[in-house]
């Protein structure tokens, strides 16, 4: 009895579908170039540069509401508080604008986005295997890094904010429409990510489909994760509160940075007919060598 008969014929049936070939090539593909590694040191990278774009939040309220003492107010005993660990210690004081906080939260925000647009661009250009010498420069890799930092640091914030207020109890209509924004500006937002960040020229037609599945799985987790912190965390005690925030964000950011490293393999694998590819432990005749 051949007991690898049942993955032979499965093996073959997939061969045959594109709908089964493709996914099992990317999840092939995903393993072969280290897919888990690529999407940690994006998700570390992202994990830090959260902490000095938080102070430089509060300092730079500090000096907007600086002439508005009610406004002011508001903002810590409404918005902020919501934040565990920053809430409590903003709660009965006053903000205030700080030169030193400004320029370390600045310097901060800018060295950690740096950090994560250049782990993605390095991620990118492995995923498409292109080579040590035709990849940018490290002038060239940081000044491109720059400006796609304030394009692409801009719509993930917006995204976020405006998927975070759709999760946060507004009506069903209001739900749907910052749903559609922020998918919309994930869309834009990935498609840009997969077709800058690559040192090898691409079609743009080849950064759409992992656009299309990064920015509806994007738009799910922060859904998600706007719904947590409203329904669950907020209302947790504060030191449980702290511990849920931290390891959700943690797994929020991992999540979302595998799914952006699978969505660009998605591309790789689509593009250059990358599949099929056979079953682990299935017999490799026939299949073409990628």
């Amino acid at each position: 009895m051949d007991a690898k008969g049942p993955l032979r014929a499965l093996d073959r049936f997939q061969r045959r579908h594109a709908a089964l070939a493709v996914p099992v090539a990317v999840a092939r593909k995903y393993g072969e170039d280290s897919g888990g590694s690529l999407a940690a040191l994006i998700a570390y990278r992202a994990f830090f540069s959260i902490f000095p774009l938080l102070l430089l939040l509060t300092t730079v309220l500090g000096y907007v509401l600086a002439g508005d003492p009610e406004l002011r107010e508001d903002a810590v005993d409404s918005t902020l508080a919501q934040f565990p660990v920053l809430g409590e210690q903003l709660q009965g004081r006053s903000l205030r604008g700080s030169g030193v906080a400004l320029a370390v939260g600045v310097a901060g925000a800018l060295w950690a986005g740096f950090g994560v647009v250049l782990a993605t661009e390095e991620a990118l250009d492995r995923i498409w295997a292109v080579p040590g010498r035709a990849r940018a420069g490290f002038v060239d890799s940081r000044l491109r890094a720059l400006g796609l930092l304030a394009l692409l640091g801009g719509a993930v914030l917006a995204s976020t904010a405006i998927s975070g207020l759709a999760a946060g109890g507004a009506g069903w209509l209001g739900t749907a429409a910052g749903v559609a924004v922020s998918l919309a500006l994930n869309l834009v937002l990935f498609g840009a990510a997969y077709h800058l960040l690559v040192s090898a020229p691409l079609p743009l037609r080849a950064s759409l489909p992992g656009a299309a599945l990064a920015a509806a799985g994007w738009t799910a987790l922060q859904l998600a994760g706007g719904w947590l912190v409203a329904h669950q965390i907020r209302d947790a005690a504060p030191v449980y509160g702290t511990f849920a925030l931290v390891i959700g964000l943690l797994a929020w950011i991992q999540l979302g940075a595998m799914l952006a490293v699978f969505a660009a393999e998605l591309n790789a694998v689509r593009e250059r007919r990358l599949w099929p590819r056979p079953l682990p432990g299935a017999p490799v005749e026939g299949v073409r060598e990628a």
